[in-house]
């Protein structure tokens, strides 16, 4: 379905959990987030019941984040389901990658096609500050068991000026000899720390910073691409992306809707518009897809974060998923 600018909508986005195992700092307060008990929590079934209404609309790709989606028990029977679901064509998973190294093999035999892994550094010591505890070692023994199983992976990097923007040639390199896609992302300030401008390095700054050390050659955008501005080391395996969201939005391109663990649909991560699917749910069917469709049609031309005059409600990207 295209929205009222003539985007073609085919993405959905679902937060099983706000429950996380780390506590990154871009993520979350120092002192965490309040949680949902398990009766605010859509059941994995609503999960199913969405996907199956969106797929009325278009949609055709499905991400499972969190949270960290791999705390929730029973999630591999429920990604088995959601990945026979008629129309859907992929299912992929962000994770921090924690657990991932005992669920390798499991979320490809449930039908999981790529990983989304969450690393912010190659540095024990930062990682550790980064995510207010977590292990490097278990995460990257995480990464080994995914590509020993056969997950397409992609590792994404939260730049952070002063935390570990140095080590954006560092995870470069790992794409020269393994078919990984290695990305960038701005800090977003979702939180809104008072220092939060201070943080961000910019896109072109990144791009920057790897044209000094390496030939880049531009890559296109698969039908399913994300925002990512892809390119590929000259003779590397792998691939490297930018995603932009405060310097140069790509909101033009912008293909997805979302809906949290709690059943609200948003069409935009950076936006305070949101519409509570859970009504739908005792409804008959073409109710619910009624209910996403106007999610779709509402969907802006654009956020506009980063402006002054942005006035947006901060939230832990934990609640809604990244």
């Amino acid at each position: 379905m295209q929205d009222l600018h003539g985007r073609n909508i085919n993405y959905l986005r679902l937060s099983i959990t706000d429950r996380c195992n780390l506590r990154c700092r871009y993520c979350m307060p120092a002192d965490g987030v309040p949680q949902t008990d398990c009766d605010g929590i859509l059941r994995f079934e609503d999960f199913l019941q969405i996907v199956r209404a969106a797929t009325h609309l278009g949609i055709r790709k499905v991400r499972i984040t969190g949270g960290e989606p791999l705390v929730r028990k029973g999630v591999i029977d429920f990604l088995g389901k959601l990945s026979s679901i008629p129309g859907i064509e992929e299912v992929a998973l962000t994770t921090n990658g924690i657990l991932l190294a005992d669920n390798a093999n499991a979320l490809k035999d449930a039908g999981i096609k790529r990983l989304n892994i969450s690393l912010d550094s190659l540095n024990p010591k930062t990682f550790t500050e980064i995510t207010r505890g977590g292990s490097l070692e278990a995460v990257l023994k995480g990464i080994a068991a995914a590509e020993k199983a056969g997950l397409k992976i992609k590792l994404n990097m939260v730049v952070m000026r002063g935390v570990n923007d140095h080590e954006v040639l560092s995870f470069a390199a790992m794409s020269i000899n393994n078919p990984w896609s290695v990305r960038y992302i701005e800090y977003m300030p979702t939180i809104q720390e008072s220092d939060w401008r201070s943080r961000i390095v910019s896109g072109a700054e990144i791009l920057t910073q790897l044209q000094e050390k390496h030939t880049l050659e531009p890559l296109g955008h698969s039908r399913y691409c994300g925002p990512a501005k892809p390119y590929r080391i000259a003779g590397a395996k792998g691939s490297i992306g930018i995603i932009t969201p405060m310097s140069s939005h790509f909101c033009s391109s912008c293909n997805r809707i979302r809906v949290d663990s709690m059943g609200w649909a948003k069409s935009c991560l950076l936006s305070d518009d949101r519409l509570d699917l859970k009504p739908y749910l005792e409804l008959p069917q073409p109710h619910l897809i009624g209910a996403l469709q106007q999610v779709i049609e509402n969907k802006q031309l654009e956020h506009h974060l980063g402006c002054e005059q942005d006035v947006m409600t901060p939230f832990s990207m934990s609640s809604i998923g990244g």
